[in-house]
């Protein structure tokens, strides 16, 4: 605890400091790989795995069982319907959901049938229902309206709050991509997209955008007086504010995963709760992404952003000189000169 605690002093005092800003170039390829491959993974694997819920089919569940072998239903359908793709699923303590496409009402029956003898329940334990494709797709419309909605307000708030709209630009630039790399990463993996991912998803947001006003709050704070800074260029306060908050960014991931991960491991995982591990699954992934993407994508982007600005251009050539003067009073004692060119 205590190598933590010193850690973050000098994080903080700017005894150490990690180059966040000045390897933009570095993050930036990193970044757009990851991006390039979870897509290009997605397209091989034939586009999202959609559930039930957005392609429509039928659905049976099965109560009382006490074998949760998915194995078992997968037969009892394709014993009926050997072409068909099913899902079986243990979404409960003793109860299976068996999903698989549209079946016509011989079919169904079949299948029930078959899933009383799998499973060896009665006919009062089974039930199917069909389910069409409107419902997700409905569902998927007010998601797009929401998020459309949540980035316009977000994007005139955080403009009002840090009274600049490039600060505003690097955040939602920053959201977009932890969305699309936590879908990407979904759709590599094959992992099933249902309504209570895509509200994971938009859960995301929330968090991610909590972690980037954090820490440009504190980038605000340390650029607010630029004329009176006689230390660090606009691109190196930028830098020490994102490592002075690099504990309070890890920390509060960690708290946020802890929970999080709780439901997806022991609820979904061992406790057989499947209706969890959609929504927690994404949270989970989103999470960890959100964080990364402050500090390595947001917090460069946004000095980026600044640096062509005339009072920024101003300041920092003033400090420069006075390092090349080497009258010292412009050192900067946390980053390296060299690396300032880079930004």
């Amino acid at each position: 605890m205590s190598r933590l605690a010193t850690w973050g002093n000098e994080l903080y005092t700017g005894k150490k400091s990690y180059p966040f800003v000045h390897r933009w170039k570095l993050w930036f390829v990193i970044a757009a790989i990851l991006l390039v491959i979870s897509g290009g993974l997605t397209l091989a694997r034939g586009g999202f795995n959609m559930g039930i819920e957005f392609r429509g089919g039928s659905e049976f569940t099965v109560s009382g069982v006490s074998n949760t072998d998915p194995a078992a239903g997968e037969s009892a359908v394709t014993d009926v319907v050997p072409e068909t793709v099913v899902t079986a699923t243990n979404i409960a303590p003793n109860t299976m959901r068996v999903q698989t496409e549209h079946l016509d009402d011989n079919q169904t029956l079949e299948v029930a049938a078959n899933l009383q003898e799998a499973y060896g329940v009665g006919a009062d334990n089974v039930t199917s229902t069909f389910v069409g494709p409107t419902w997700g797709q409905a569902v998927s419309q007010q998601a797009a309206i929401g998020l459309i909605i949540f980035v316009v307000l977000v994007a005139l708030l955080m403009a009002l709050y840090f009274r600049t709209w490039k600060m505003s630009l690097a955040a939602i630039i920053g959201l977009f991509y932890v969305v699309a790399l936590t879908t990407g990463i979904y759709g590599s993996t094959g992992f099933e997209i249902t309504p209570s991912a895509i509200i994971g998803f938009l859960t995301i947001l929330s968090y991610a955008l909590y972690d980037t006003v954090v820490v440009f709050d504190k980038i605000r704070e340390n650029t607010d007086n630029l004329e009176e800074d006689v230390q660090r260029t606009f691109s190196e306060n930028v830098n020490l504010a994102v490592n002075q908050t690099l504990v309070r960014s890890i920390t509060t991931s960690i708290v946020g995963i802890l929970p999080v991960g709780s439901i997806l491991f022991i609820g979904a995982g061992l406790l057989g709760a499947g209706t969890l591990r959609d929504i927690s699954l994404a949270i989970f992934v989103g999470i960890i992404v959100g964080t990364l993407a402050t500090l390595f994508i947001q917090a460069p982007l946004y000095a980026l952003l600044r640096r062509r600005d005339s009072n920024v251009q101003e300041h920092d050539a003033r400090i420069l000189r006075k390092r090349s003067s080497g009258s010292g009073e412009g050192d900067a004692p946390v980053t390296e000169p060299s690396a300032v060119s880079n930004v």
